[in-house]
């Protein structure tokens, strides 16, 4: 016997919009509400909505569109507007790469500081193994990952996460579970530097436990640094990780942008992977071929190598995922390289700096971090990013500050046709004024 679906539920409200008007019928769905008037429907997703807003049993959709007021609804009205603040906090979370539960949560007032104006507000606040996710039902809910987190200050019933970039986030009137809050957040930090103290160690076995402690510290899971500071730390864990990359597709483009920059300005990234970001089980170190990028991958893959078919995900067998940050002689660019698996497509993003390498470097992790390391996302067109497949890529570069600043430098893609005329290619556009 097939399982029993469950109805979605239709609410009738009095529409006022620059779409539909006079009387509707609403669905909330997965990804998106649409509210139907007798000759005109408006299929609004949640990656266009700025805020949900409720106020005198009127509910007000602020979207890129313009704005949905949902008004007689009577005792269905609040109903309506948590169905509704629910999908989209759901939503969020698909953004934000959340799939596992949290492991505590509270509500209370949020303030943040980031480049721009100061927010605040009131919102859910959750605790996550790697994260901490605000949801306020607007354009400030944030995904604030624990790996960039690089202070943290208590005060009375207040904390303040800062991390690397300079940003602020204080939480308060948490009532009861402030110290719990905290306690939390320091939990899993604590659990995340653990986890890179054994992913070092298994990676380079003569670590001194004070040594993987140091790295952990700087490279954590998704974060990266300079050749120059792992160095310093353990010249013999950069010689593991570059042994690794050896057995890679981009190992003879490592070699040649050793010898087109200084090598020890070269930033460095790895983490583990045993599980997928989106929950599912994966081959470690897995990097999908996004559909974009299947044109360019079915023209360089090895010969004798099949390319995946209408646009499947390669998945990789190494466990570590590498990722590449390179300065170009002048410092005005800087090229980002994974290290995929010789099956696998690869090409070099390029990125202006501004003339600062090292916070550009910083920004591109972060925003690397921020997708999940799908890295097609970053140079897909808004035409394409607006695509109902890529909403949720959308929704998440609309709140992630960092993600706004790489997509705003991207400058282009050098594909590994052949190495010299890949190292040619990239020296011209090194030397561009794109």
């Amino acid at each position: 016997m097939a399982p029993e679906q469950k109805t979605a539920v239709e609410y009738t409200a009095q529409a006022t919009s620059p779409v539909v008007n006079g009387e509707v019928k609403i669905k909330v769905g997965e990804n998106n509400f649409t509210a139907t008037g007798l000759f005109d429907t408006a299929d609004v997703p949640y990656v266009a909505v700025n805020s949900l807003e409720f106020s005198n049993y009127v509910v007000l959709a602020k979207t890129d569109e313009g704005d949905f007021s949902f008004s007689r609804m009577g005792s269905w009205a609040q109903p309506f507007f948590d169905a509704l603040c629910e999908a989209y906090k759901k939503a969020m979370l698909r953004a934000f790469f959340v799939s596992d539960g949290p492991v505590f949560d509270a509500s209370g007032d949020y303030r943040f500081t980031e480049d721009g104006p100061v927010s605040a507000g009131k919102a859910p606040v959750s605790v996550y193994k790697n994260c901490v996710v605000v949801l306020p039902p607007n354009g400030n809910a944030r995904r604030i990952p624990l790996c960039f987190v690089n202070g943290i200050d208590k005060g009375s019933y207040e904390l303040t996460l800062r991390l690397n970039l300079g940003e602020s986030y204080t939480f308060s009137k948490l009532g009861y579970g402030t110290d719990m809050f905290a306690e939390t957040i320091e939990k899993q930090i604590r659990a995340l530097h653990e986890k890179a103290v054994a992913v070092f160690k298994e990676i380079d076995p003569t670590l001194t436990a004070s040594q993987a402690s140091e790295l952990a510290k700087l490279i954590s899971e998704g974060a990266a640094a300079s050749v120059e500071k792992l160095t310093a730390i353990s010249p013999s864990f950069v010689s593991a990780i570059e042994e690794k990359i050896s057995k890679t597709r981009v190992a003879e483009s490592y070699k040649a942008l050793k010898e087109m920059c200084d090598p020890a300005k070269i930033w460095i990234g790895l983490r583990k992977n045993d599980i997928r970001s989106d929950g599912k089980a994966a081959a470690a170190g897995s990097q999908p071929i996004e559909a974009g990028a299947m044109q360019e991958a079915m023209n360089i893959l090895p010969e004798g190598t099949a390319p995946a078919q209408g646009g499947e995900k390669t998945e990789a067998k190494d466990p570590y995922l590498f990722w590449i940050i390179a300065p170009s002689p002048n410092g005005r660019y800087a090229a980002v390289e994974f290290a995929v698996q010789r099956d696998e497509a690869a090409a070099t993003f390029v990125y202006r700096t501004d003339g600062d390498f090292q916070m550009s470097a910083v920004y591109l992790n972060r925003a690397l971090e921020a997708i999940s390391f799908k890295r097609e996302v970053i140079p897909m067109p808004i035409e394409e990013l607006r695509l109902p497949e890529n909403v949720d890529y959308y929704m998440a570069a609309k709140r992630t500050s960092a993600m706004q600043h790489v997509r705003a430098n991207f400058v282009g893609r050098v594909i590994h046709s052949n190495p010299e005329a890949w190292k040619r290619n990239l020296a011209e556009m090194w030397k561009s004024d794109v």
